[in-house]
């Protein structure tokens, strides 16, 4: 039986998804460590380093489908790391050939490679992931571009902002984390052989052109100089999915706050049953974005653990590596399972453009007092212009009404406002700024 939420048949699909838990499984990993084994004979076969009919064999032979894995297990506690029980039975498969399996190689070279592989698949997936989200966003966007809503800061309300501005900054933040998965893949997706200590000795003068060979296999870029001991791509690769979840995150704590009883302007997608409580029949929990914050929180603290392991010690880490393990293939599932709830909660938000209007209405004007002041700064000054208004919104707030009644009521601001001027200023609707303006900036890189 699992014992994690990332195994368990109830809690796999929640934080997890089936396709970037067969990237990390166990079987696709030994998969991996086949391939790079099999790239590497075929590499050197093709430089002569061993004989070729012996790579020919050995590609023909290996078969991680045929691997026992019981034994695998037991050897592998034994000797502390899979590749050598793997190797050995690679070996036997490929009869007389195996004898030239895992020629000049270390370990390390073949995990770190095989987990590189790893890494290429599952950004894929995350492009994909990220793609949807992007145009999900951008239609959502352009929808809500003229539908005024209370902006708030510090959980009061501010300023009015529309639905589709608050919808193209989480765009904006996908835009950008789009652009950051393109730029890295040159320093991540880089293939490692080094041998025993990084230096290829064991190869002599054709350490270099084997590595390049292999690389040229795997379609991996070839490392300037050894990263056995300097992990920052894969340290680079792991924070970039902590900057990805903590944005969704942002959103998902975003729409829970929303979703709120109290606020309601929106909800997420409806299914029956979905959010419901045991005790409380009219509950509608926000279930995608709780399962997006506490995947995101995670995230981070594999973030951090993937800096602490980029401290190592000389050419061979005592430990840190190890933390990899953990750390690595849990984050790339939980993002895995972020994006998947934010896809979902995302195309199907329900928005309340009613309740909306209903929530900017309620200060009955104070939402935009700073426009006020804007328009009474011109006339008597902007710090006198501040003042008046502020006595009107105490008006307001102690004794009730509408703030363009309050305003109505002082001789200094009828001197050079009439009632229509005021009404207008008080009129949230008109006090979007550059919203709209910013909604089109961000869906108009799309054309």
């Amino acid at each position: 039986m699992a014992s994690t939420v990332l195994d368990s048949a109830l809690f796999r699909d929640a934080f997890g998804t089936p396709a970037m838990r067969a990237i990390f499984d166990d079987a696709a990993l030994l998969a991996r460590y086949t391939e790079v084994e099999v790239a590497l004979a075929r590499a050197q076969g093709r430089l002569g380093v061993i004989p070729p009919q012996a790579a020919k064999e050995i590609a023909a032979g290996c078969d991680a489908a045929r691997l026992d894995l019981a034994r695998l297990k037991q050897e592998t506690e034994v000797v502390g790391y899979p590749i050598l029980p793997l190797v050995r039975q690679l070996a036997a498969q490929c009869g007389e050939a195996g004898k030239y399996l895992h020629w000049g190689a270390t370990t390390q070279d073949i995990m770190d490679t095989a987990v590189v592989l790893q890494v290429r698949d599952a950004l894929v997936l995350i492009g994909k992931d990220i793609a949807v989200l992007q145009a999900t966003l951008a239609r959502q966007a352009k929808r809500y571009r003229d539908t005024p809503m209370a902006g708030r800061t510090h959980l009061q309300q501010a300023l009015p902002v529309t639905f589709g501005y608050k919808i193209a900054v989480w765009l904006a933040m996908l835009d950008r984390h789009a652009e950051r998965l393109q730029q890295m893949r040159p320093r991540v997706l880089v293939g490692q052989f080094g041998g025993a200590a990084g230096t290829l000795a064991s190869l002599g003068d054709k350490g270099m052109p084997v590595q390049q060979a292999l690389m040229e296999e795997l379609k991996l870029a070839r490392p300037a100089a050894t990263w056995h001991a300097a992990r920052d791509g894969l340290a680079e690769a792991v924070n970039f999915l902590g900057l990805l979840t903590g944005s969704l995150g942002k959103i998902a704590f975003d729409v829970m706050l929303l979703a709120s009883t109290e606020v309601g302007e929106v909800s997420e997608p409806f299914v029956q049953g979905r959010g419901a409580s045991s005790t409380m029949p009219q509950k509608r929990n926000p279930i995608s974005s709780e399962l997006i914050l506490a995947c995101a929180k995670a995230v981070r603290q594999h973030a951090g653990l993937m800096l602490d392991a980029l401290v190592q010690d000389l050419e061979r880490a005592t430990g840190p590596w190890h933390a990899e393990w953990i750390a690595l293939p849990e984050a790339f599932l939980l993002t895995g399972g972020a994006l998947h709830q934010a896809k979902f909660m995302l195309a199907g938000l329900q928005v309340d453009e009613a309740r909306m209007k209903k929530n900017l209405d309620m200060t009955h004007g104070l939402i935009v007092a700073e426009a006020v002041m804007m328009g009474l700064a011109p006339h008597l000054g902007r710090n006198e212009a501040h003042d008046i208004v502020y006595g009107a919104c105490r008006v307001v707030a102690d004794k009730g009404g509408r703030l363009a009644d309050a305003l109505a009521a002082v001789p200094a601001v009828t001197k050079h406002l009439d009632k229509a001027a005021l009404e207008k200023l008080t009129d949230p609707a008109n006090y979007l700024g550059a919203s709209q303006e910013m909604v089109d900036r961000v869906v108009g890189k799309r054309a």
